[in-house]
């Protein structure tokens, strides 16, 4: 996959860190509010400022809490872009807020700061999501096509090389294997081999994937390190799929697959 695959092994990250501080709102007061509303003794637009504030709290903690890139689902990544979204829209909405009172001469410009300052962190923290979550549904889209790509379509004319090579091997790849391509790889080229997917992580377990004792390397087939890894791959008995391009209908890139294909969890033993 042509991404920058040293983001998806990190261990545990912040999406970005701390956010301008978010005070938590207890639920209790809001239905305190709601049922002064209710009531007639106070305004509504208390209740909406209230929920308003609560929604910000959870956004921010969301956004705030560190992430195991391992553990992070497409449904997990999906709720952080939601969230990085909103937060950035509340901080372009209350910065056009300011804006009005100022250019209406009620307040003092001095008071964009504070609102300008929080917008351009809110954006920084929408694109910093955004770069982490986009991995994520790369490496997805790569475990579909894994799946439902094993063989090149039979109706799809092939100019040249077809979209994935199929090795067989032995069948087999263990954690021995795996060091032994590593070491190889780095005496070789004196760079470590770019793993883009270690073995099973949530994104493969969400979509029903059995991914363990397989890797992904972020590898063009056909480049030099690509042919290389393939041959040094093949003379090992070591199995592997070579895809060469984006599949039809997917979002997925070129990488190279180490070991048997990915079957679904309910054909494990047991399962």
């Amino acid at each position: 996959m042509h991404l920058q695959f040293s983001l998806l092994v990190a261990g545990s990250v912040l999406l970005y860190g701390q956010t301008p501080a978010t005070q938590a709102v207890n639920p209790s007061p809001v239905q305190d509010l709601r049922t002064q509303v209710d009531a007639g003794i106070a305004p509504r637009a208390l209740v909406d400022q209230a929920e308003a504030a609560a929604a910000a709290a959870r956004d921010a903690e969301l956004l705030n809490g560190p992430v195991s890139l391992d553990d992070l689902t497409e449904e997990r990544a999906t709720q952080l872009e939601e969230a990085a979204r909103r937060q950035l829209d509340r901080s372009k909405a209350r910065l056009a807020q300011v804006r009005t009172l100022v250019d209406a001469g009620l307040v003092p410009a001095q008071r964009l700061t504070a609102p300008t300052q929080e917008l351009a962190w809110a954006q920084t923290t929408y694109d910093l999501t955004l770069s982490r979550t986009e991995l994520i549904h790369q490496v997805a889209e790569m475990a579909r096509a894994e799946q439902q790509f094993v063989e090149p379509p039979k109706d799809l004319a092939i100019a040249a090389a077809p979209l994935m090579e199929r090795f067989d091997g032995d069948g087999a790849f263990t954690p021995a294997d795996l060091q032994r391509v590593k070491r190889a790889f780095e005496l070789q080229f004196h760079k470590e081999l770019p793993v883009s997917a270690d073995g099973e992580t949530a994104v493969h377990r969400a979509m029903g994937f059995d991914h363990r004792n397989r890797v992904d390397v972020a590898l063009f087939p056909d480049t030099a390190e690509g042919i290389w890894l393939r041959r040094f791959l093949e003379a090992s008995a070591i199995p592997y799929y070579a895809f060469r391009s984006l599949i039809p209908g997917k979002a997925t890139a070129a990488h190279i697959h180490i070991g048997p294909p990915s079957n679904r969890i309910s054909a494990r033993s047991g399962a």
